[in-house]
């Protein structure tokens, strides 16, 4: 481990911080969210724990800088992907949108597999001041993915795509976390063709949820 040297800088601090965010992104890629600790990250990024913890409050506080960067990028991805997409119909632009964020999210697991875990591990054993933060990053981003969706969908209202917007962030977390289940359950699917049948794949549930959502909005239109 390298012989740590205090930053003195403000763009030394930043630089600091970018070094332990990067290496426990590395981290994302290798394991999930829920497995990685301080005392792995540290000896990745080449600091001691007592270190890491200069630049960051704890290990959900650095999820989460990770989790809202991926949300941001994502955002930029499909609306990007969507901006040129003409379809006629209320029905082939409801299913284009469905498809479209179902097929984008599973492209970015270790962006689901934090969602999947926000709620029950990232917003813990953090701070007023981190979670407001995050929480004011997080509406904004819900916001973002409202006006993709109005764009999509101008026969949605401005409540109903927020509502809908807000729930597909929710859904994404709940089927990722059953379309991963533990290695007790894998064994199982494995073992019994009668439970396998609850087994999940996550691209093609998100996508048919997405779309029966997205008809029961239009449905209620006035």
């Amino acid at each position: 481990m390298a012989t740590f040297q205090r930053a003195r800088s403000a763009e030394q601090r930043a630089e600091r911080r970018r070094a332990i965010l990067d290496a426990a992104v590395a981290m994302l890629a290798e394991m999930p969210a829920a497995h990685l600790t301080l005392n792995e990250l540290s000896h990745r990024a080449g600091l001691a724990k007592s270190n890491v913890l200069r630049y960051f409050e704890s290990r959900e506080e650095i999820l989460l800088e990770i989790f809202d960067t991926a949300v941001a990028a994502w955002l930029n991805e499909v609306t990007s992907g969507l901006g040129g997409e003409a379809r006629a119909g209320t029905a082939e632009r409801a299913a284009g949108l469905s498809s479209a964020l179902a097929a984008s999210l599973a492209a970015r697991p270790v962006l689901c597999d934090l969602i999947g875990v926000q709620a029950a591990v990232l917003e813990h054993n953090v701070s007023l001041p981190v979670v407001l933060r995050h929480r004011h990053r997080l509406t904004r981003h819900v916001t973002a993915l409202a006006r993709l969706i109005r764009h999509q969908l101008p026969e949605l209202d401005v409540p109903g795509a927020e509502w809908l917007a807000g729930t597909t962030v929710m859904v994404t977390g709940s089927l990722w976390t059953h379309a991963n289940p533990s290695s007790a359950v894998r064994a199982a699917y494995e073992a019994d063709a009668s439970v396998a049948a609850l087994r999940i794949d996550f691209a093609g549930r998100l996508e048919t949820t997405l779309g029966v959502l997205i008809a029961g909005l239009l449905s209620r239109r006035p």
